[in-house]
């Protein structure tokens, strides 16, 4: 009998696919490898039980990890990972030269969500009231992060405009990229537009990105539309909502904030529209495939629509002015046939580009490539190699010095 290849998952936390997209898509990497026979491993520091997925139950082994100890080095070297896969670039800063002292034939894979880099070069340029160029992208947070792809074998990216940012701007190889976006499947049993109603956002508050969102819905957009649609109400749901954002709760003038939504596609097929204004962020947005997925048609930005239609029209309106975007909320609102054509979009849409069968066979002809030529495909990343080795001897000494620190303050 055939030995299991090992995975080794080092997550930032626990997959919560029932709070952000991120969780979502971490649980279906963990379905992909388990179905192509791979014995998996959860590592991480976080402690998020409360909310997050049962992994255990599918047979993914889940171990509690340390910042700046050698127990891991231990952990590591016993395990012997075939693959190694950093949930985000800060996980892979923090672990991934142990990973290459301890184990150093294992293929190393960067889940990159998006590119922090670019949201929060955009996310710079809204704070600062101004138009986001191409020069907010180099920055520190940047080079952290171009460093960190560049140490991995491979990048699964969400999106093809930051591919091709990537490949551009900062000359990365496509040869250390593959597009593998969030999967979805379209539900059939949805309410129709006569018996669906309100205004609806979701997000994860812990993503500020959609904090901003709800600030501007709250601030600039809802008292204009409060106005011309004065029984509708709208609907805030995210998972861990701080003060501030609870405080923006005003029953008075239809605008309610929820709270955790138990199940977001329940909440978000019987709204009749999502509303999500979003000033900066990156990546694919996991709120408007859901949309997509229950046949609710939405209004957003340019960013919010970034790179997720392709060739194909929006399941809504793509306005980022303000006044715009209002109009079209009401026109989308009260006009059923505009309403249903623009659910069909959302349809092609998903049906057209984000079904898993397009994406799974190759991504796994890619790693198995891959690992198969290892050495070859990081001697044609010498760059990468220059970087991996100055990171294993800055980062090393470091957090062996905190490590000792800690065991003296402890003793």
């Amino acid at each position: 009998m055939l030995k299991s290849k090992i995975l080794l998952i080092i997550g930032f936390v626990l997959p919560e696919p029932k709070s952000s997209a991120a969780g979502s898509r971490m649980m279906q990497l963990i379905h992909l490898f388990k179905k192509n026979g791979y014995a998996i491993t959860f590592a991480t520091t976080a402690q998020n039980f409360e909310f997050s997925e049962d992994i255990l139950s599918l047979g993914v082994l889940v171990r509690t990890i340390e910042l700046n100890s050698s127990s891991f080095d231990e952990f590591v070297k016993e395990l012997n990972p075939d693959i190694v896969l950093f949930d985000r670039f800060m996980v892979e800063e923090q672990f991934g030269w142990r990973v290459s002292e301890s184990c150093p034939d294992a293929m190393k894979i960067l889940d990159t969500e998006d590119l922090h880099c670019l949201r929060q070069a955009r996310q710079l340029a809204v704070k600062e009231n101004r138009e986001f160029t191409l020069d907010d992208l180099f920055a520190d947070v940047a080079k952290r992060e171009i460093a960190s792809i560049l140490r991995c074998d491979l990048s699964l990216m969400v999106s093809e405009f930051e591919m091709e940012l990537l490949q551009n701007q900062f000359k990365v190889s496509k040869d250390l990229l593959f597009y593998m976006p969030i999967f979805v499947e379209r539900l059939y049993e949805i309410p129709p537009f006569t018996e669906r109603n309100d205004f609806v956002f979701i997000g994860n508050f812990l993503h500020e990105p959609n904090w901003d969102c709800v600030k501007y819905l709250s601030e600039i957009i809802w008292p204009l539309l409060n106005k011309r649609l004065p029984e509708v109400k709208m609907l805030i749901y995210g998972a861990y909502p701080s003060q501030k954002v609870l405080e923006l709760n005003r029953p008075k003038q239809n605008f309610y904030i929820n709270g955790r939504a138990d199940n977001a596609l329940e909440v978000i097929k019987n709204a009749k529209v999502v509303l999500s204004p979003i000033r900066f962020g990156a990546g694919i947005k996991g709120k408007l495939l859901e949309a997509m997925q229950c046949g609710t048609p939405s209004i957003t930005s340019s960013i919010g629509a970034e790179a997720m239609a392709g060739n194909f029209d929006w399941n809504g309106f793509v306005k980022d002015n303000p006044v715009d975007f209002v109009d079209a909320a009401v026109q989308l609102y009260e006009n059923e046939k505009l309403w249903q054509q623009f659910q069909e979009n959302g349809f092609e849409i998903i049906e057209k580009r984000f079904k898993k069968e397009y994406f799974e066979k190759d991504f796994v002809i890619k790693i198995n490539l891959i690992s198969g030529n290892l050495k070859l495909h990081r001697n044609n990343n010498f760059i990468g190699s220059i970087l991996q080795h100055h990171l294993l001897s800055s980062t090393k000494y470091m957090s062996k010095w905190i490590e000792e620190k800690n065991k003296k303050g402890s003793s």
